[in-house]
């Protein structure tokens, strides 16, 4: 469901009905309040909490039902029951006030489901990017970025381009931080000590990894063929070129968790919910990735 004031609970409706309510082998369900969802009665597991949808008016006293919803998609993911959950966007400031102690989606899944280290990537059928560093100002990156964050996120993102893609021998490209991967040190010393050292140790592994390599020239079309993913050092380093490529269709994923997770690449866009506006395109592409994701780590 989402935060019920903004777009969520359209767009959740909207890739429903695109999808007849069933994709390939995976019939859907639609988790949240009852009277939001009351179309699709059939298709519903409902919150006890409830939430009244006033658009583009969020309320903190549907905090709970929305932190519920999520639970719910979880526990029924865990259990075997589920095999994959599409989150609509949720709104912090409503969810604070309910008792939600998490900056967002993310940590929260990790936390509902025991991953010690979650990951986020961008995805569509252009390219798939990585923020290693993700909503941080621009002055604390390089103080973040360690070699052991570089490698432990790097052997998340191969795992599950292997395991969740189904790429048998994926491939990473790792950007770097300055500008020409810090040319020979001449810009910075980050992409030698810290970057460098971790491609080095993933290769001894046997991973398929490049880097630190110049990003304004990782992003073209000829250059996205020669990788399946790319691990971006900070937050608009990869969401600029994606949200540029597929503005529309981007899909947020969750990696290194024990269920398969994705999400529409927006927020909440209180200015346009309730309008008929919104477009459902990054939603639809949501359940289609979560429904190719889980094909592909369960069959």
């Amino acid at each position: 469901m989402g935060e019920p004031a903004g777009i969520g609970p359209e767009v959740a409706q909207a890739a429903f009905e695109h999808f007849s309510g069933r994709i390939g082998d995976h019939p859907l369900r639609l988790v949240g309040d009852a009277g939001i969802f009351a179309r699709h009665q059939n298709a519903l597991i409902a919150t006890s909490a409830r939430a009244a949808a006033k658009p583009g008016k969020p309320d903190r006293a549907n905090g709970a039902a929305v932190i519920e919803a999520i639970q719910i998609a979880v526990k029924a993911c865990l259990a075997g029951e589920a095999a994959a959950v599409v989150t609509a966007p949720i709104n912090k400031a409503v969810l604070q006030g309910a008792g939600f102690g998490f900056p967002g989606h993310t940590e929260f899944l990790a936390h509902l489901t025991g991953a010690p280290r979650a990951v986020m990537m961008l995805a569509s059928d252009k390219l798939r990017v990585v923020p290693l560093t993700i909503h941080m100002p621009v002055a604390q990156v390089p103080k973040a970025i360690d070699k052991l964050s570089v490698f432990a996120t790097a052997e998340i993102v191969l795992t599950a381009l292997r395991r969740d893609f189904g790429i048998l021998l994926p491939r990473l490209a790792v950007a770097g931080l300055n500008p020409h991967a810090g040319e020979d040190g001449v810009m910075g010393d980050e992409d030698l000590t810290v970057i460098a050292p971790a491609v080095a140790a993933l290769k001894a592994r046997g991973f398929a990894v490049t880097g630190p390599l110049s990003a304004d020239t990782l992003f073209h079309e000829e250059a996205r063929k020669t990788y399946d993913a790319a691990l971006c050092m900070y937050h608009d380093q990869a969401l600029i070129p994606i949200k540029t490529l597929s503005f529309w269709d981007g899909v947020n994923v969750t990696l290194g968790l024990p269920i398969v997770r994705t999400s529409p690449d927006h927020g909440t866009a209180f200015d346009i919910a309730g309008t008929g506006k919104a477009d459902a395109r990054s939603m639809i592409a949501a359940v289609k990735m979560a429904a190719d994701m889980a094909d592909a780590r369960f069959k």
